[in-house]
């Protein structure tokens, strides 16, 4: 059967007998140094990508009012190569406190929805539309939306998940750019991020005050387990 290998080394070979080249000349290989892995030394890895997003674009972010009264900026958390990209709306006071995304009750909730999905928290990569604490854990304001959501756009864009699920109308709408009009009506069908099927749902918090709403959101991840081929020996249960 032939590999991955083999393949990029038939498309390589196709494009120099396209372009005219006949011979190719034969270079000695020397071995790669410790901080060099021969063709990917150019480009960092996802890890190394997102800490330098974290390091030196986010920095000590104070370009909205929101670094006022923050304790910490909550970056993102999870595999760097992930699967599966979750996107709240904004931290609140124990994420503020600790400086990661869903630590919370909230962020209880949907460990246990990511268990019953037959995952670990460190499978997937969960991220917000905005990195610091909005007073009194309300909705991001549009411009402080607009102000943090390139950084999530290019968090996306490093992990290269195959699906995202967005929690809620806030993180819903700043990835598309446009007005829902509501979770309710548009959760549990898929949509398009970029090319990337997004599974809009409810938020965990949501959750903790309507738990009659579990069964949809089960519903909705069901969908996505199904496009990631997916399975799991739980049922029902989040």
């Amino acid at each position: 059967m032939e590999n991955d290998s083999h393949r990029d080394l038939r498309r390589w070979l196709k494009l120099y007998a396209d372009l005219g080249v006949r011979e190719l000349p034969l270079m000695e290989r020397t071995p790669p140094s410790d901080d060099v892995q021969g063709d990917e030394s150019a480009k960092p890895s996802p890890s190394a990508a997102l800490a330098h997003l974290r390091e030196h674009e986010i920095g000590e972010c104070r370009r909205c009012p929101l670094h006022e009264g923050r304790r910490k900026i909550v970056f993102g958390v999870g595999n760097a190569r992930a699967r599966l990209f979750f996107v709240g709306e904004g931290p609140g006071a124990d994420e503020d406190r600790q400086g990661e995304p869903f630590v919370g009750r909230a962020g209880q909730l949907l460990d246990r929805i990511i268990a019953a999905m037959g995952l670990e928290r460190e499978e997937v990569y969960i991220a917000n539309v905005v990195k610091c604490r909005p007073p009194g854990n309300r909705a991001p304001l549009p411009d402080e939306s607009a102000r943090c959501l390139p950084f999530l756009e290019r968090q996306i864009e490093i992990v290269a998940p195959e699906v995202i699920v967005t929690l809620g109308r806030v993180a819903l709408e700043g990835l598309l750019g446009e007005s829902v009009g509501g979770i309710t009506r548009v959760r549990g069908t898929f949509r398009q991020y970029r090319g990337i099927p997004l599974m809009p749902t409810f938020h965990p918090a949501y959750l903790l005050r309507s738990p009659e709403k579990k069964r949809p959101v089960w519903e909705d991840m069901q969908a996505v387990m199904s496009r990631l081929g997916l399975t799991s020996s739980r049922s029902d249960r989040s």
